[in-house]
């Protein structure tokens, strides 16, 4: 499955926002998974769904979750909705290059990108607290622990290291606590874990603006996702329904003031 070409009558926005998606997607030169399940060999149709672990990509949401952002990214610029952006938990960085791109796409100046990860991993599970991580193995991948220098430098290649993008390093339940004083106009969670999309939830959704996206990646895929998720909407009380992307990523807009 590859992206719908949008012909050359395109306006240069999208061509542009289209020719990053493919280079984080690496659906240019289809480079080969570095999971066990998926097979050896690229399939378009298994990075369209962001069902394997690219070698080189410099993100592994897939295409489908890619343009999914970038349509809630220009709604809340469209609609002028008040706020940073912010993914928690970025790997090699490539939903928050994104980000970072399609602001700079549509002349926004004065909105930054916050890029939080430990840069080290995942955690380790604490059962103790958050018995529905109970014999999770994420840590245990070494793969998934990129380097806060190499992510900086896939922002570099794309030219978009400046300013606007700020990272924040360390583990959730240290860092997002600092940003109590920031509005968000789009949260997006890559946690994983019970534990990391918990304590996002907790941190950033009282932030997020009115009319605000909320963005969840692991919702279909890991059961502990889908039950921190579950348990936060229900002990909020929040109604609106989730809407899918593909087999696993969903969002939510915050409801606006008086809806």
């Amino acid at each position: 499955m590859r992206m719908t070409n949008p012909g050359p009558s395109a306006s240069p926005t999208r061509l542009y926002t289209d020719l990053l998606i493919r280079c984080i997607a690496n659906t240019i030169y289809r480079d080969a998974p570095q999971d066990p399940w998926s097979g050896s060999s690229y399939s378009d149709t298994v990075r369209a769904e962001g069902r394997d672990w690219p070698s080189r990509a410099h993100s592994m949401i897939g295409v489908k979750r890619l343009e999914n952002l970038r349509w809630a990214v220009e709604t809340v610029i469209r609609e002028a909705i008040p706020g940073d952006l912010i993914e928690a938990g970025v790997w090699r960085g490539g939903a928050c290059i994104l980000m970072r791109g399609l602001l700079a796409a549509h002349g926004e100046a004065t909105r930054q990108v916050i890029v939080a990860d430990s840069f080290e991993g995942l955690p380790c599970p604490d059962p103790t607290r958050f018995p529905q991580d109970t014999g999770d193995t994420h840590h245990q991948f070494s793969e998934l622990a990129i380097p806060v220098d190499e992510v900086k430098e896939h922002f570099a290649a794309y030219g978009l290291l400046d300013a606007q993008v700020k990272f924040l390093k360390g583990w959730f339940r240290d860092t997002l606590p600092t940003l109590r004083g920031r509005r968000f106009a789009l949260v997006r969670l890559d946690g994983d874990m019970y534990q990391s999309t918990m304590e996002s939830l907790e941190n950033l959704y009282d932030r997020l603006s009115p009319g605000g996206f909320l963005i969840v990646d692991d919702y279909g895929a890991i059961p502990a996702c889908k039950a921190a998720v579950d348990d936060f909407r229900a002990a909020r009380c929040i109604a609106e329904p989730l809407q899918w992307v593909d087999w696993t990523g969903v969002w939510w807009r915050r409801p606006r003031d008086g809806a």
